[in-house]
């Protein structure tokens, strides 16, 4: 059931939904969403992509109108129309990759649109940084108001998003996965804020496919499946299992499928890779039915490494072979021809032309082979993709609907089969899983340890070390640029691979 006050005397839920419906057309984006915000709390909502998360949240923040259902504020039924009305009801939206004016200060981008004027009718320069001061003290950041935020970090973007909702008295705040693009320092700084937030009374729902974080932070949680609300529970009340039980609608018994497969020779060779000022010395090799995961902090340097090696990146010495011929470096178009793929971290800007649609995304690698007398031939395109997106199982409506409206699962599915069209004989996977819901991580894990099994040499990064550690059968660690650590996937414990990626394993 979902939470509700029940007492005459005690305040209003901050927020409450209640059988909350959506359609857009013939599809059916929420059939039931509830959700009850009480203030002075933190409540995670939970779910797979396409649960119905997103949707529940966009009525709320005024993008959307339900179609039915029920929606109150603080007691009072409301109907938003557009962004503006929610705002002005005290509801602010926190995503995942902030949007603010990057030629405009600090100070300038919290005030935008509603900047106080003196009586003169002049802009209140003095009044609008004074202020802005006065809610970074609260916060417990330290931000200068004064400068650009072009440049500034993920983490100081979304502190100036909270400081406008602040500055606006907002008394509903919604993460939609905030940690995401996140280092640990500044996740606790984040969280150390959402606190001291919810004791001022506020309430706060948080988005977040990191159980760890959930656990962590919230109060409540809220599990949603299939565009349906499933349960609500205080978070000391359940456990990780109950709630993968509660997401996905079975139990998911297997996050690590690990199928054997037989190692062979050496596919891949770096020698001595270096890049002044951002990775030193690095070599390793990679066998073909190998899973070689590389771990370490954030700004390792990790992705550096395997950009380098693709020659997206530029490196001044060292060199790489694939299957005993060397790999000119600079040239992704040489480190195709000889194999290599490259599955970037961010997929949305690197590994997707998002207003395409699957299709083209599928086979945009492959153009040249796919062309005639040079023409791309449609009925070829449409057989490629076909292949992949069912050996891939990717859901999606049509095959020529944009990949920018599948669900972050799919689309990594898509990226990956645009990649495996190529037949590489060296995969290289950047944060495979990050941003997609723990059934379909399940789905991905099985896929990359099957791409091994069939013979491939792989290169996986992740910053979730029991990835790293379920997958992986070596284990290399990186530190400051440079690799402190490789172990066999017997000697891969979580506490040996944290000493060699932190500063106490040096001397690793």
């Amino acid at each position: 059931m979902v939470q509700t006050s029940t007492s005459a005397s005690a305040a209003p839920p901050a927020l409450e939904l209640s059988r909350v419906v959506k359609s857009f057309g013939a599809v059916v984006a929420l059939s039931s969403g509830s959700l009850t915000l009480e203030q002075g709390s933190i409540h995670a909502l939970i779910g797979e992509n396409g649960a119905g998360k997103s949707t529940l949240v966009k009525i709320v923040a005024g993008l959307y109108r339900r179609d039915s259902g029920d929606f109150r504020l603080r007691g009072e039924e409301v109907d938003f129309s557009n962004t503006a009305q929610s705002k002005a009801a005290g509801i602010a939206v926190i995503y995942q990759e902030p949007t603010l004016f990057p030629d405009l200060s600090v100070t300038e981008n919290i005030f935008m649109g509603r900047q106080p004027t003196n009586r003169f009718g002049r802009i209140d320069r003095k009044a609008m940084r004074t202020e802005a001061v006065e809610i970074f003290e609260r916060l417990g950041v330290r931000l200068d108001p004064d400068r650009l935020t072009e440049g500034l970090s993920i983490a100081d973007q979304q502190i100036i998003e909270i400081a406008k909702a602040i500055s606006l008295d907002a008394r509903v705040l919604i993460m939609d996965e905030p940690t995401a693009a996140l280092s640990g320092v500044e996740v606790e700084r984040l969280f150390a804020v959402a606190r001291s937030l919810r004791d001022e009374g506020r309430a706060l729902l948080f988005i977040s496919h990191r159980f760890d974080e959930v656990f962590d932070l919230c109060d409540t949680v809220t599990v949603m499946r299939d565009g349906k609300y499933i349960d609500t529970m205080p978070i000391s009340d359940t456990s990780i299992d109950e709630l993968v039980r509660l997401m996905v609608g079975r139990d998911v018994t297997e996050m690590f499928p690990k199928l054997p497969a037989e190692i062979g020779e050496d596919v891949l060779v770096v020698d001595g890779l270096t890049s002044t000022g951002v990775f030193h010395d690095i070599s390793f090799t990679v066998k073909s039915g190998e899973i070689v995961g590389l771990a370490g902090l954030v700004g390792a340097g990790r992705s550096e490494v395997v950009r380098a090696i693709f020659g997206v990146d530029h490196y001044e010495s060292g060199s790489v072979q694939v299957n005993g011929q060397p790999l000119r470096k600079g040239r992704p178009t040489a480190s195709m021809a000889q194999g290599i793929a490259l599955v970037p971290e961010d997929r949305r800007k690197q590994g997707l032309v998002l207003d395409q649609s699957v299709t083209r995304n599928v086979t945009l690698a492959i153009r040249k082979r796919l062309a005639k007398w040079g023409l791309i031939w449609g009925g070829l395109e449409n057989a490629s993709a076909e292949i992949w997106a069912s050996r891939l199982e990717v859901k999606t409506a049509a095959l020529d609907a944009e990949a920018g409206t599948l669900s972050g699962g799919n689309q990594q599915k898509v990226v990956l089969g645009k990649w495996l069209s190529t037949e590489p004989k060296v995969l290289i996977v950047d944060e495979p899983t990050r941003g997609i819901d723990v059934g379909t991580k399940a789905e991905v894990h099985r896929l990359i340890s099957k791409l091994a099994q069939d013979g491939l040499a792989i290169i996986m990064i992740s910053s979730e070390l029991p990835e790293v550690l379920g997958m992986a059968d070596r284990v290399l660690v990186m530190r400051e640029g440079r690799l402190t650590g490789e172990f066999d996937r017997a000697d891969a414990t979580p506490e040996a691979v944290m000493f060699a990626a932190t500063a106490e394993g040096a001397a690793a």
